[in-house]
């Protein structure tokens, strides 16, 4: 019989191309990955990857069992989400995903009041740039601020986020009066080399702005704002919650992504979830001019 533990190995090996990059997907070793897959191979009596200039490569015994495996992990995946479907009671667990800024400065009273309400339900919050699959069950529920939405998730569109250039009220009326007609004088913030920011700033009304900084966080973009150090991109709800922050005078606000709730699928028989999504629709549709600026 072959030992089914040793497929997330194989798999994370196909995907990653090293036992490395494999161990850190599983979260475990090099050695213990190694050995699942060689035990695996020996199992089969075939090897699976054979080692290239590039990594590891599936042989072509690996490329055989590779539609199989993902079609086992698939399988598995759509179990765990039916029973996850058998629960009715608003008690439990729900894993949520957001972003810092939303989570810190919009998402806190929401949540504050949605626990209130059902006290047996327990939130488990990760909060990062990054996007959990809600495909790979690595999250239940996200806020997610998106131009496209993919994947094998549903829930709600909320409204569009609108993103501007903002500055405080005092940077605002120390520089822009003297500035040149390009941004000559003023200063942007920086996130470093990202080429859709660096384009943002290319088409802007201030493209000859002094770009200084490399800063990757967009909370100490705020609070550099809010200190009068330049003017960066942010999210229009920030007047809302920091009231000397404004847009600058003569740029527009881009609304090409919106904010969606979203779960898995399979998730909405779950009555906590539900319950939980239904909520925080509500609850941030209250709050819509503040996302809109």
């Amino acid at each position: 019989m072959v030992d089914w533990k040793s497929l997330p190995a194989f798999l994370a090996v196909a995907r990653a191309g090293s036992l490395r990059g494999a161990a850190e997907q599983l979260e475990g070793t090099h050695a213990t990955v190694r050995r699942q897959v060689e035990g695996l191979e020996a199992q089969l009596g075939a090897q699976l990857f054979r080692r290239s200039a590039g990594g590891l490569e599936l042989s072509a015994a690996g490329r055989k069992l590779l539609p199989q495996a993902l079609e086992a992990e698939a399988s598995l995946r759509q179990g765990f989400n039916a029973v996850r479907g058998l629960d009715s009671e608003a008690a439990g667990r729900i894993r949520l995903s957001a972003d810092p800024m939303t989570a810190h400065f919009l998402l806190a009273p929401v949540l504050g009041e949605f626990l209130s309400l059902y006290p047996d339900i327990h939130i488990d919050m990760n909060l990062s740039y990054a996007i959990d699959s809600i495909e790979k069950l690595e999250t239940d529920v996200s806020i997610r601020h998106v131009r496209d939405l993919t994947g094998d998730a549903v829930g709600r569109k909320l409204f569009p986020l609108s993103i501007g250039v903002f500055a405080s009220r005092g940077y605002i009326d120390r520089h822009l009066h003297d500035a040149g007609p390009r941004g000559d004088g003023l200063t942007w913030l920086g996130y470093g080399e990202v080429p859709e920011l660096q384009a943002m700033i290319a088409a802007s009304p201030f493209p000859r702005a002094t770009v200084r900084h490399a800063i990757a966080d967009p909370a100490m973009h705020l609070h550099l704002a809010r200190a009068g150090a330049g003017m960066t991109f942010l999210a229009a709800w920030v007047q809302s919650v920091f009231p000397e922050m404004q847009r600058v005078p003569g740029t527009e606000l881009d609304q090409s992504r919106s904010t969606w709730v979203l779960m898995h699928a399979d998730l909405r028989r779950v009555h906590r979830v539900r319950l939980f999504v239904d909520f925080l629709y509500e609850s941030l549709l209250e709050r819509r001019a503040d996302f809109i600026g």
